[in-house]
């Protein structure tokens, strides 16, 4: 005769409570995001969906979301027969790396010297740096405007460019807060081994932050491209616009008689930042925590 132990008889799955809560917490947590970024996300698809739209459809009442028919031809329009958007497009494209390659390098060594330097009242310095985020821009506007028309820069792209190449505060802090958190041991093997301070620099404390040298690029990126006021005080000549400026000469030229065209576009004019941020997201995400752990 056979006895049966407890053992052998089925056990109910473990866990399975937790796995059916965790589920539902979940869901109502997306759920409740949802909700929250419809109000974000809504005038972003009145605009794509108007940008295909003829111009009878956008004026018609009710509005309607689903465009037709679809009018893929005003992209190209939009780009050409009003106002040169596609030059103010490589304009602002051109202006906006090369600002953003100065702004992170120069973030990156300043960076470097307040997290790994001994200095002499380096934290007084370091707050003096912090502190200059607190100045609005309008403050300075105007002596730096002169500056650069003494310099002979008006109507170049220069105040644009070099200002980005002797680093940004914020990025500066961000920076520095993800380097102080590399070990100190790393730099004195490296020092053992004969490498010097500009050699540390590149072959160690770059490859290392690279999570937060391109959350850095995308958020400097970002301001760079979408820069209006910059451009609208250096920028005089119609043929070296940036895309910010080039929207508001479309609407100086067209009015608000070609919707169609106008929210065409803005798509264009938002679609970089868009990608480079569902593209880099992670990165981004990433550098941000990884300033804030040691």
């Amino acid at each position: 005769m056979q006895t049966t132990t407890t053992s052998q008889l089925p056990q109910p799955a473990l866990g399975v409570g937790r796995k059916i809560r965790s589920a539902v917490w979940r869901g109502t947590a997306f759920a409740m995001l949802c909700a929250l970024a419809l109000p974000f996300g809504l005038p972003l698809l009145w605009m794509l969906s108007t940008s295909l739209k003829p111009l009878e459809q956008v004026l018609r009442l009710p509005p309607e979301w689903i465009p037709s028919p679809l009018m893929l031809s005003n992209y190209p329009d939009a780009m050409t027969k009003v106002v040169p958007l596609w030059q103010f497009f490589w304009n602002n494209t051109v202006v906006s790396v090369l600002a953003t390659l100065g702004e992170v390098l120069s973030s990156a060594v300043v960076a470097y010297g307040f997290a790994k330097f001994r200095a002499p009242g380096k934290r007084l310095w370091f707050l003096v740096v912090i502190g200059s985020i607190l100045i609005p821009y309008p403050v300075y506007m105007i002596p730096q405007y002169v500056l650069f028309r003494r310099l002979d820069w008006i109507d170049t792209y220069l105040p644009l460019i070099v200002p980005s190449f002797f680093g940004s505060a914020f990025l500066i802090f961000m920076m520095r807060q993800f380097m102080q958190g590399i070990s100190s041991e790393i730099f004195d093997a490296a020092r053992i081994d004969g490498a010097g301070v500009l050699g540390i620099f590149v072959r160690i404390v770059l490859p290392l932050s690279t999570t937060v040298l391109l959350a850095a690029a995308i958020l400097s990126f970002s301001y760079n491209w979408s820069n209006y006021l910059g451009p609208l005080l250096y920028i005089n000549s119609a043929e070296k616009f940036t895309l910010q400026v080039g929207l508001v000469h479309f609407i100086a030229h067209r009015g608000l008689s070609q919707w169609q065209l106008l929210m065409a576009a803005s798509v264009i004019s938002v679609l970089p930042v868009a990608i480079l941020f569902f593209v880099a997201q992670r990165f981004l995400i990433q550098g941000v925590v990884f300033t804030g752990v040691k």
